[in-house]
């Protein structure tokens, strides 16, 4: 229905797809949840469920968070302003986190309710119609799960994609409520209740979920494996560049991306060549990742003996300390009395030993060396 739907509401050329997507899908789930919520409200009053009407006003809070994905679908596709320079994406995050929070209290109603039945069982009525009904649903909120699933990963949206788990919890909870119906119909035992509290825990594990979904982006996680591999062959791939590190990725919302990193270059080399090359690079992940890039040089020295060796047994002694330790911007500075190493270390965020413990054990690791040498050392953490 979304493709068939697609073809004659969304455009080749449309300049923004990934909203008018995400508005679609948004729509069409108000529409299906509606409908479902109406049919099982009915089958509810025909039956005395409290399963079935619970799981009608589930079907009501899904209508009412594909309307709140669809405010945050059109706010965040919004142009950047003063006020808000790098756009309104995170609206969409923010949106997610309301949806969240309405299944999270749909949840602890229809466990309050769920209770009651339990304390004061009804008898239920399974009529063909009531079966029927709850059988349409199932199917309904299965193929719901499933597009916004497909779509979810066709335009990046966590959002979309906590909407297809939400789908799919549904449709295991109305399997709940139909299997409740039947055994009550069958045997007698009146399990209404107990299907109404196991709706409720699918209901607040969906909502946990999509709160997880959407909190992580805004408080900030590291990006993909995929799209460091890409920066990473991409700044590489030209013949200048000798190494980067410090790469830390921003995200301000789906599509909305800014990159920094430090790009090592031959400090024997032309700068005003190499400054080139850098403006290249940044274009080029602009064009190539949808990315602003910020790219600072790190010029290091590459004709000096001296300087080689040294780096080679520096980086020996810390992998002694732990292979994982990478290092970088190594350098040093002859004085008077003594020799500066200078150099930067990452490490884990979780590593065992704090900063000041591992630069100690580096620091008399390096004099050890040479008595002249003295190791200069910054702890970094990876932000990748």
């Amino acid at each position: 229905m979304v493709t068939f739907l697609a073809k004659y509401f969304i455009k080749e050329d449309c300049a923004d797809l990934r909203t008018a997507y995400g508005t679609l899908c948004s729509v069409l789930g108000i529409v299906l949840n509606l409908l479902l919520f109406a049919f099982k409200f009915l089958a509810g009053l025909l039956s005395s469920s409290i399963a079935i009407t619970a799981d009608a006003f589930n079907n009501l809070s899904d209508a009412g968070s594909s309307l709140v994905t669809l405010f945050g679908f059109r706010l965040a596709s919004q142009k950047p302003d003063p006020d808000h320079p790098f756009g309104h994406g995170r609206i969409e995050y923010l949106s997610g986190l309301a949806v969240s929070l309405m299944i999270l209290l749909m949840g602890f109603e229809l466990g309050k309710s769920s209770l009651d039945k339990i304390l004061h069982p009804t008898p239920v009525d399974s009529s063909p119609v009531v079966v029927l009904i709850l059988c349409v649903s199932i199917a309904v909120k299965l193929y719901m799960s499933f597009y916004n699933r497909a779509v979810g990963k066709k335009i990046g949206s966590a959002a979309m994609e906590a909407t297809a788990a939400d789908s799919l919890g549904d449709s295991i909870a109305t399997t709940a409520v139909l299997i409740a119906t039947l055994v009550a119909h069958f045997t007698g035992l009146m399990i209404d209740g107990w299907c109404g509290a196991v709706v409720a825990c699918f209901i607040f594990y969906a909502g946990f979920n999509a709160a997880k979904d959407t909190i992580d982006p805004l408080l900030g996680t590291p990006p993909s494996k995929e799209f460091v591999d890409s920066i990473d062959a991409i700044v590489m791939s030209y013949p200048d560049v000798l190494g980067i590190h410090d790469l830390i990725v921003h995200d301000y919302g789906p599509g909305r991306c800014m990159l920094s990193l430090h790009a090592e270059v031959d400090a024997g080399g032309d700068i005003l060549v190499l400054h080139d090359e850098i403006d290249n690079i940044e274009r080029h992940l602009q064009s190539s990742l949808n990315c602003h890039a910020v790219i600072h040089m790190d010029p290091v020295v590459t004709d000096d003996r001296e300087v080689f060796e040294t780096k080679q047994t520096v980086v020996r002694l810390v992998h002694e300390i732990d292979p994982s330790i990478h290092l970088h911007d190594f350098r040093m500075v002859t004085g008077p009395t003594h020799i500066n190493v200078i150099f930067d270390v990452v490490v884990p965020f979780d590593y065992a030993l704090s900063d000041e413990e591992l630069t100690h054990r580096i620091q008399t690791r390096v004099r050890a060396m040479d008595g002249n040498y003295f190791a200069v050392v910054t702890v970094d953490k990876s932000y990748v």
